[in-house]
């Protein structure tokens, strides 16, 4: 099997993944004086004079923005918005699949981060919500924060979905360990945008302390090695610079190897084959190791078994556990768009990551989070977020 050229034949022949279809027929002209012209201008005075009644009356009660400008798409990095449009179909088929949302690609022409953020607020009004895709960082983090306030949830999803669905594999892996989150010491490799999510998720920053446990403490590394407040290029980026302060209680510095040493978890954000099972044998008894970089994991499956590792994860579809967030993003977003919400909260996310993990009554090695292949996993998750969205409401 050439799974490439496969690949290539299936989107040829079909032209994309995507189509528009409709849900009334024109069988006659009182049907099309129904769908369009004269009867189309009441729905329309209807709706500009109670804009809250699209929900009712348009396509907006159950449609999501997939919204890339092409600068970090999967592991090809910035190969812009026609490079995007695959992987944003692809995006818009999962949505469909998982959570009967109607989903649609926009693949911007500009990097630009306020052509961005302008481009998604006056394109709001047709949309539930927008998911923010593929966008490198530091400027996701910029249009994120800057479309909190548009009315309509806005999620970037290389962040939070990766976080949410990270949180349920450690809280059951952890599990296994018999080990308690708030114990652990975690390593993550990579200082990008999931890299981000990650902490701030792991160690409650913006979460409730009430429901969040935060994890004992965290190092995170880059390619150049632990990121401490006194290293130098960091003054130079105030995101790294950030999660520098918010991480490394002890200021250890040095290399991943020197990271990991008495480390409870490994997690990689980053790039292949670069854990090796000498480090492993300096991490702590029974380690976590959860290597999501794609399509080649940080440690391969069986060199890590072959360390002493039982509890591994990766981002890959053939092996256990695969840590994806198509687990995450439809149900986080079916229960926002139910419960119609305006943002998506920490209490969501939070909320997101424990139903997922309470999927698995009773993790395993080989099955600490669900199987992507299974759709029911979306409720799930959809329940959890809209009960959240709501109780936080009613407090109010």
């Amino acid at each position: 099997m050439d799974i490439n050229q496969d690949a290539l034949n299936l989107h040829k022949e079909h032209a994309g993944k995507i189509e528009i279809t409709s849900k009334i027929q024109l069988k006659n002209n009182y049907d099309l004086s129904l769908a369009y012209t004269p009867g189309v201008a009441e729905v329309s005075r209807v709706v500009a004079e109670d804009p809250q009644k699209a929900y009712d009356y348009t396509l907006k009660k159950n449609t999501v923005a997939i919204v890339s400008d092409g600068s970090a798409v999967l592991g090809l990095g910035n190969i812009g918005p026609y490079g995007a449009i695959p992987v944003m179909e692809g995006k818009a088929v999962l949505f469909k699949e998982y959570a009967g949302i109607d989903a649609f690609p926009i693949c911007t022409g500009t990097q630009n981060t306020f052509e961005i953020i302008n481009l998604v607020k006056n394109i709001a009004p047709v949309f539930a919500g927008v998911n923010l895709e593929d966008i490198a960082a530091p400027r996701c983090f910029e249009i994120e924060q800057a479309l909190q306030d548009i009315g309509i949830p806005v999620f970037h999803d290389d962040q939070h979905g990766t976080a949410i669905v990270l949180l349920a594999a450690l809280i059951n892996a952890a599990k296994l360990a018999g080990k308690a989150l708030t114990d652990l010491k975690v390593v993550i490799n990579g200082a990008g945008a999931a890299g981000t999510a990650i902490v701030e998720l792991l160690l409650c920053v913006g979460y409730d302390p009430n429901v969040c446990q935060p994890v004992k403490d965290i190092i995170v590394c880059d390619s150049k090695g632990i990121l401490d407040r006194q290293r130098p290029d960091l003054q130079n980026s105030p995101q790294k610079m950030q999660l520098a302060m918010m991480t490394n209680q002890s200021q250890k510095k040095g290399a991943l190897a020197d990271a990991l040493v008495n480390a409870d978890v490994f997690i990689g954000v980053s790039v292949g084959n670069l854990l090796n099972q000498h480090m492993i044998h300096t991490m702590a008894e029974d380690p976590i190791i959860l290597a999501l970089a794609n399509p080649t994991p940080e440690i391969m499956p069986d060199e890590a078994k072959a360390a002493g590792v039982r509890i591994i994860g990766t981002g890959r579809s053939d092996f256990p556990n695969q840590v994806n967030n198509v687990l995450a993003f439809p149900g986080v977003f079916r229960g926002a768009i139910d419960a119609k919400a305006k943002h998506i909260s920490p209490k969501m996310k939070l909320s997101a990551a424990y139903a997922l993990a309470e999927t698995i009554e009773h993790p395993t090695p080989e099955m600490f989070l669900p199987s992507v292949l299974d759709k029911t996993v979306s409720s799930t998750v959809a329940k959890a977020v809209c009960d959240a969205y709501q109780s936080e409401n009613s407090e109010v």
